[in-house]
């Protein structure tokens, strides 16, 4: 949380957020999902890169997964959480 406020006192169009979640504790895990929510509100873009699936797909309006450098899926959140199998697929999310 400390380093997304630092990066918010630089006024940016773009926020970055990689692996935002890492090695935190659940509650906090909701606190950032919060506060990511609250500045896309604001029509901030956010580009997030993330391994906990089912914390970016709720947040997410667009999502492209990515293996060994190449998009093997792609689509609004809602398009890629109706398809199961591409879900199990590429996600390893049953």
């Amino acid at each position: 949380m400390l380093a997304i406020g630092r990066a918010l006192m630089t006024a940016p169009r773009v926020l970055l957020l990689d692996e935002p979640t890492e090695g935190l504790a659940p509650q906090i895990v909701s606190e950032v999902g919060k506060i990511i929510t609250r500045l896309k509100a604001t029509g901030m873009t956010i580009i997030l890169v993330e391994q906990h699936t089912s914390f970016a797909l709720n947040l997410a309006d667009e999502v492209a997964v990515i293996s060994t450098g190449e998009i093997v899926l792609q689509g609004t959140a809602a398009e890629i959480t109706r398809d199961q199998a591409a879900l199990e697929r590429h996600l390893g999310v049953h």
